[in-house]
């Protein structure tokens, strides 16, 4: 494989097109980004923490298929999901699959991070090993039990081991494999996560706001039960604030993608109109805002409600939701455009449901056009009645939803097999060079202890 040929200053992929003066405060992350599942954004999350900015490589279709295999996004649809991530501060498409010096140099960064796993190119060599020799790469942790390969493999096999019964149970270790002792370790891992991923753009601080719902079963699976449920906070956030318009989406949001990240975007940019025309933006409510509250900030408030995975599968059957509560949550509570997420949401937002809202009423409901269930009835009929639903029409990612991303791993089935296997083969080598990392470093620690006893 040849050597990525460096762009000059009015070809880099996006500005700025001018060398940036290197700054360990500028961290670069780079990747594939196929699925955008709360592993990518726990190492932008993590990756963020380390610095002011974080700028994010997205390795072209053609350098992936050439050193991994086939992408299951394409480009565009990677790079909505990167620039989604409430922790990315820019996207950087067409980044080398290995990564360059010259790259991070002219973007300003000092640093890069990756996760403690090892990633080779078609060669079987370090992609980060430019780096590591110039000893400019951080490690972080990887997150445990999520990866693209993961859900390809869930697709392949119609797996439903995933599922969750109860995320409230889980939570509390009184759900879920292992002993007592193991399954109270796992729900505590899991509660740290959902704070985590309730933080601010910075990583550091409070952001958004996590609930969960609690009702019968037939009020979250139909629009028979009309219940108001309860509401409990599991991770306290930023609140809504003066003048800020309640708004309610909610869904399934399986294999979140561009397609659902597409939905949220134009809420934000409906209800960024809807703000503009009445006044928000002039300079005299502007600075009355900035006065009472410390800081300027959105019209709009957004909550995202999000199902249970047996709400789904009663609805889609097959072994659908491929993600389960827990992995959907996170990939909804990452993005930047959700200001609080209810977890175990109910399918059909009744009029109850609406009115007890953990803030009252919400101004509007919002629904899109990627929803793919096989619905016997309309969920929306209580928010039309109270005349607050709004619909998001067509957009570039309509198409883009869960089963459609399932169709096209199951259309090009064995060339994702194919892809599995090697990522499989791969692995036997990338854990080799990690542990041989791992005895060089332990044998170097060794010396430098000998060294300091004698």
């Amino acid at each position: 494989m040849g050597e990525e040929k460096i762009p000059t200053a009015g070809h880099w992929p996006v500005d700025p097109q001018e060398d940036v003066p290197v700054s360990k405060d500028q961290i670069w992350v780079d990747g594939c980004f196929d699925f955008s599942h709360h592993g990518h954004a726990g190492a932008m999350l993590q990756a963020r923490r380390l610095g002011k900015q974080l700028l994010v490589g997205i390795h072209s279709d053609e350098s992936i298929l050439e050193n991994k295999g086939p992408t299951v996004m394409t480009l565009k649809e990677r790079v909505s999901a990167v620039d989604a991530c409430r922790w990315s501060t820019l996207s950087v498409p067409h980044a080398p699959y290995i990564t360059s010096i010259p790259w991070i140099d002219h973007y300003g960064c000092h640093y890069v991070v990756h996760g403690d796993d090892v990633t080779s190119d078609s060669t079987g060599q370090d992609c980060y090993r430019y780096v590591k020799a110039a000893g400019r790469f951080l490690v972080v942790k990887r997150t445990p039990g999520i990866s693209t390969t993961d859900l390809v493999g869930r697709m392949l096999l119609c797996t439903r081991g995933h599922f969750i019964k109860s995320l409230t149970r889980m939570l509390n270790g009184e759900e879920g494999v292992g002993s007592v002792e193991e399954r109270t370790v796992v729900g505590q891992e899991m509660k740290q996560r959902i704070r985590d991923y309730a933080t601010d753009e910075t990583g550091l601080k409070p952001g958004a706001e996590v609930w969960a719902w609690s009702g019968s079963k037939s009020a979250m699976e139909d629009d028979i039960a009309e219940e108001a449920g309860s509401s409990s906070l599991m991770v306290a956030g930023q609140k809504p604030r003066a003048g800020q318009r309640i708004v309610y989406v909610d869904g399934g949001f399986d294999l979140f993608s561009s397609g659902h990240i597409e939905f949220l975007r134009q809420v934000v940019g409906a209800e960024e109109l809807i703000g503009r025309k009445g006044g928000w933006y002039d300079e005299a409510n502007k600075q009355r805002r900035i006065s009472e509250a410390g800081s300027d900030y959105r019209p709009a408030y957004i909550i995202a409600g999000v199902h249970d995975d047996d709400v789904i599968n009663h609805w889609k059957g097959v072994n659908y939701p491929i993600m389960n509560i827990f992995e959907r949550g996170l990939c909804v509570l990452q993005c930047r455009y959700i200001h609080s997420v209810i977890f175990s949401a109910p399918f059909t937002p009744t009029r109850a449901y609406l009115t007890h809202l953990p803030y009252g009423v919400p101004s509007a409901v919002y629904h899109g056009p990627t929803s793919f269930m096989p619905l016997t009835y309309d969920p929306y009929v209580a928010a039309k009645e109270m005349g607050i639903f709004h619909e998001v029409f067509n957009h570039d990612f309509q198409h883009v939803n869960a089963e459609e991303i399932v169709q096209r791993i199951m259309k090009s089935r064995a060339m994702y097999e194919e892809r599995q296997r090697k990522k499989g083969e791969k692995a036997v080598g990338e854990e080799a060079v990690r542990l041989g990392e791992k005895m060089e470093q332990e044998a170097k620690d060794k010396e430098s202890q000998q060294a300091v006893r004698s």
